[in-house]
């Protein structure tokens, strides 16, 4: 994932394609980023940026594709913000606008006069705390791929939490606890089962992100669509075909 989303949009596209032009080569599938995710991050905090820049326009992610698709193998994506933030927000501060991505594939679909409904693929950033009529949507407007960082390290840290709050009476000293003075402690305060915890409870999180995002016995799938791919005569197979189908099948969320 490239993001020079704060730099200017043509130093931004001309910088992705410099980078596409030599990912190409080795058919790596380049991540870039359009406009702004509010919120805060890492320490770059755009929780008083302009609101007009959490909202990517058609004709910028039109720009992109133009510029991007032109290179022989390549393959690529776009995060582009449609009031996306990072982090999760009370009901009410975050305004989730799915329909520009929408709009922008029936934008560019007239510019290409192609048949495909969704000639972009797109990236949803700051997906933690969506609705699930959110995140649907914006599937059925191109999305292959969700981020979801804090929810992860919410369900990781309430993991670890439960346990604690659980073995309390066990997790004060060394030895005693309510079963007698001098009993020991050491497997109550091995960080393996605290860690454990936290690693069992992001897992749920992880089957029920699987399951939002429609790709839920995905295994199965990709191999049916692609003995399909390799099925069809060779001159009509696109450039991307089974690269895309892989990225949008096992890379259905990662950090924001």
């Amino acid at each position: 994932m490239l993001d020079l989303s704060e730099e200017p949009l043509e130093e931004n596209i001309s910088i992705c394609k410099k980078y596409l032009e030599r990912m190409a080569k080795i058919n790596l599938l380049l991540e870039m980023e359009l406009g702004v995710t509010g919120g805060e991050e890492d320490g770059v905090d755009n929780t008083d940026v302009d609101s007009s820049r959490l909202y990517t326009q058609p004709e910028e992610v039109w720009q992109v594709y133009e510029a991007l698709a032109s290179i022989p193998n390549g393959n690529f994506t776009v995060a582009a913000a449609f009031g996306n933030v990072h982090g999760v927000y009370a009901p009410g501060n975050v305004s989730l606008k799915p329909v520009i991505l929408h709009n922008t594939q029936k934008y560019i679909k007239e510019k290409l006069g192609c048949d495909s409904d969704k000639p972009v693929s797109f990236v949803f950033h700051g997906g933690s705390g969506s609705s699930l009529e959110d995140i649907r949507y914006a599937i059925e407007a191109g999305v292959v791929k969700m981020n979801i960082d804090t929810d992860t390290q919410w369900a990781f840290w309430d993991g670890m939490n439960e346990y604690q709050k659980k073995n309390k009476d066990y997790l004060q000293a060394q030895i005693g606890n309510p079963e007698g003075a001098e009993k020991p402690n050491k497997k109550y305060y091995d960080p393996r089962m605290s860690l454990r915890s936290g690693e069992e409870s992001m897992a749920e999180r992880l089957v029920k992100c699987m399951e939002d995002l429609k790709c839920v016995d995905v295994t199965r799938r990709q191999n049916l669509v692609e003995i399909y791919i390799q099925q069809r005569p060779v001159s009509s197979r696109k450039r991307d075909d089974t690269m895309l189908i892989r990225y949008m099948f096992t890379s259905m969320f990662a950090v924001d």
